[in-house]
């Protein structure tokens, strides 16, 4: 458990773990042997993953160059490192990257070759791949950074090459960065990093089962193959495989909790079991580093995730508490600290208040800074506080703020400093501002759009960037949004956990030399609201010792009937791989000894206590969801008619989708294998097309999903 305050420097800690795990495995497994996905990293939200994303793979950018570096080769010709590339692989929904990599001439313009070429062409502005700098040189992407190889044809991998002829990654040596998932199954990244939801792709594709070592051929310059993909590659010989996963990193512990805890808390049990080994007699399971700054009864919450009874924190606690050797307490008055400012007005609404804030705020920057600028300061020390991060509690409040900031605020911002002057002292303590087009940071911009925003966020005034006014955002940025430079939020009304509120505050003020403002714009009218604003400083003092305590309950008895059809199908398809291919889900029957090993692992692993009627219920439970799976694969393959676990039409398949059509015709043994794509609670999508009253298209108002 690596328990830090934000912006303690955790992810940098982790990253040094990664980065000595994959040279570790590769010193140990010479050749081919020390391939494989050594480090899974996983994260709840698009924009914690997308920013993880750039830092960790320069990290793995450093361990490629050391691996082809000449003084790591030894006397007898071979790599230290392994004869196969140290790559990172972002393993995440097709919204965020291509999930497949298509051919010429393929009518899905979601592949990577269809995308690739959209995006040469300018027909589409977005890139292939999320990622809109170098990782290792920081120099903008163009249209001619990426290209699908060897040909479009019949492409094996999508890659990534830098445009500056002075970086490392150039030319005939692509950046060691997969975003597609077609060669991140062949490739075997080193490092994957994964949405926690991306895991329940689990039972659907059976070319998961390579992250965890089973594979047994190999095709040079292509990759490893599993049982998912038979035929193809020569034997690696000896009866070699790779190891599975040694670490997996939970960044962000505190949000795998609620709903999305209960159900991942499941998946967990069928993804312990895989990336597990024997030698011997003994069971090595990988190593679990979990993250967060805001946490409370961790070790409970880490027992039921991850079914690990010791929970190390680090750093421990130390002889005095302002000195743990890894953090030391520094004074505000040495370096200073972020500024909590509440606001409320009795008899005034929250937009009111919120209105006169923002616009006095962004007028005062405007002011500090042409002041700063005039003085010949650069940097200037005003730039962090031009830029406004405004955090909503949601959607709803988010837009209505949306219409104020591009009407009323940018009206009065504009004569702002004319109109308002202090006459004793006499000064002029305003400046008037163009406010240009607010941006969203929320579920509703794509990933993309997400990508390009923080990259905004990142620019500074009077240079050559496109920086932001005013950022109008929801929960997404309450973890992962690290930029250094932002100084000034305002938060209307009191998020609904403390947890939230210290993690989304702690945006601002990274960076103690740009101390951060945050301006809590609270409503007297709601009773929680102001019970914060009438006790403000005594809570910020403390608010630590508010974080709730955080709810996993993955042997409830509706978490079962949700996913325990999922846990079982991932463990068996995987476990053993001649159950891995599409048509084996019929073959369950030949292997009664999977069946047991499954079933075994699974009671063990939940507490008796946790389950009406205790292990043997849950066994019994289990035993009963596999009779159906037997049945279900009698009745399919009776008249001599394919049946796979997805691969298939309805209903000669095992797996459907609770929303997909057609469902409550099943055989009911049949419906009882309703597993979802995603881990969260999503309902059926409706297209929106947005028109006048005429019925014609009105520009730029975009098809709505």
């Amino acid at each position: 458990m690596l328990f830090f305050p934000t912006g303690g420097g955790k992810t940098e800690a982790y990253l040094g773990l990664a980065a000595f795990v994959i040279a570790h495995r590769r010193i140990k497994g010479p050749g081919l042997l020390g391939a494989g996905v050594a480090v899974i990293m996983r994260y709840t939200l698009r924009l914690l993953t997308l920013d993880q994303l750039g830092r960790a793979a320069c990290v793995v950018c450093a361990l490629e160059l050391m691996r082809q570096d000449p003084a790591n080769i030894d006397e007898k010709g071979r790599r230290l490192l392994g004869d196969w590339p140290i790559e990172i692989g972002l393993w995440v929904g097709s919204d965020a990257s291509p999930n497949r990599l298509g051919k010429k001439g393929d009518a899905d313009q979601t592949t990577a070759v269809g995308r690739v070429r959209r995006y040469k062409t300018g027909m589409d502005k977005r890139a292939p791949a999320p990622l809109k700098t170098c990782p290792w040189c920081g120099t903008p992407f163009t249209t001619q950074s990426f290209a699908c190889v060897p040909t479009d044809i019949a492409p094996r991998n999508m890659e990534i090459r830098c445009v500056n002829t002075a970086c490392d990654f150039k030319g005939d040596r692509p950046l060691p960065i997969l975003t597609v998932d077609e060669p991140i199954y062949r490739r075997l990244p080193a490092f994957l990093i994964a949405t926690v939801d991306k895991f329940a792709s689990l039972p659907w594709v059976g070319e998961t089962g390579a992250f965890f070592g089973h594979v047994d051929r190999f095709e040079k310059d292509v990759g490893f193959y599993g049982a998912a993909e038979p035929g193809q590659g020569r034997p690696l010989g000896n009866g070699w495989r790779l190891d599975p996963p040694d670490l997996i990193i939970q960044d962000e512990l505190h949000l795998i909790s609620g709903p999305l805890g209960t159900v991942a808390g499941l998946y967990e049990a069928a993804i312990d079991q895989l990336a597990s080994r024997n030698i011997g007699e003994q069971r090595i399971r990988p190593k679990i580093v979990a993250s967060t700054a805001t946490v409370r009864r961790a070790e409970a919450q880490i027992k039921a995730l991850f079914d690990r009874p010791a929970t190390s924190i680090f750093p421990p606690p130390g002889i005095d508490r302002t000195d743990s050797f890894f953090a030391r307490t520094v004074s505000s008055s040495v370096d200073p600290a972020r500024w909590y400012l509440g606001i409320a007005a009795q008899g005034r609404g929250p937009k009111l208040v919120f209105l006169r804030a923002l616009t006095t705020l962004l007028a005062a920057a405007q002011a500090e800074f042409d002041a700063a600028k005039d003085a010949g300061f650069d940097p200037n020390p005003a730039d962090p506080y031009m830029t406004a991060l405004c955090y909503f509690n949601a959607l709803r409040e988010l837009g209505g703020a949306r219409r104020i900031v591009e009407d009323e605020v940018r009206e009065r911002a504009h004569r702002y400093g004319s109109q308002r002057r202090r006459l004793d002292p006499k000064d002029t303590p305003f400046g008037d501002r163009r406010i240009m087009e607010p941006m969203e940071l929320t579920s509703r911009e794509s990933t993309d759009k997400v990508a390009e925003a923080k990259q905004r966020l990142e620019a500074s005034f009077g240079g050559t960037g496109n920086p932001i006014d005013v950022a109008l955002a929801t929960n997404m940025i309450s973890v992962g949004l690290d930029i250094s430079r932002l100084g000034l939020m305002l938060v209307q009304g009191q998020p609904k956990t403390a947890a939230e509120y210290i993690q989304a505050t702690s945006r601002v003020g990274r960076d103690h030399s740009r101390p951060g403002l945050v301006v809590a714009v609270l409503n007297v009218h709601k009773p929680r609201d102001r019970m914060h604003f009438e006790q403000f400083g005594n809570f910020h003092r403390t608010f630590y010792r508010a974080v709730e305590a955080t709810s996993v309950t993955p042997w409830a008895a509706r978490a079962l009937d949700r996913a325990l059809a999922a846990t079982v199908v991932s463990a068996i398809r995987h476990v053993d791989p001649e159950m891995t291919p599409e048509q084996a889900v019929a073959t369950l029957k030949d292997h009664p000894g999977v069946r047991a090993q499954v079933r075994d692992a699974i009671v063990s692993r939940a507490p008796s206590d946790a389950i009406a009627g205790g292990a043997t219920a849950l066994a019994a439970q289990i035993d009963s969801l596999i009779d159906a799976w037997l049945e279900t694969a009698d009745v399919q393959t009776a008249g001599g008619g394919a049946f796979c676990y997805s691969a298939a039409k309805s209903p000669h398949r095992l797996l459907h989708q609770p929303l997909e059509a057609g469902v409550d015709n099943l055989p009911a043994p049949q419906r009882r294998f309703l597993c979802g794509r995603s881990m969260r609670d999503v309902e059926v999508g409706v297209l929106l097309k947005v028109r006048d009253p005429n019925g014609s298209p009105i520009a730029n108002a975009d098809d709505l999903q």
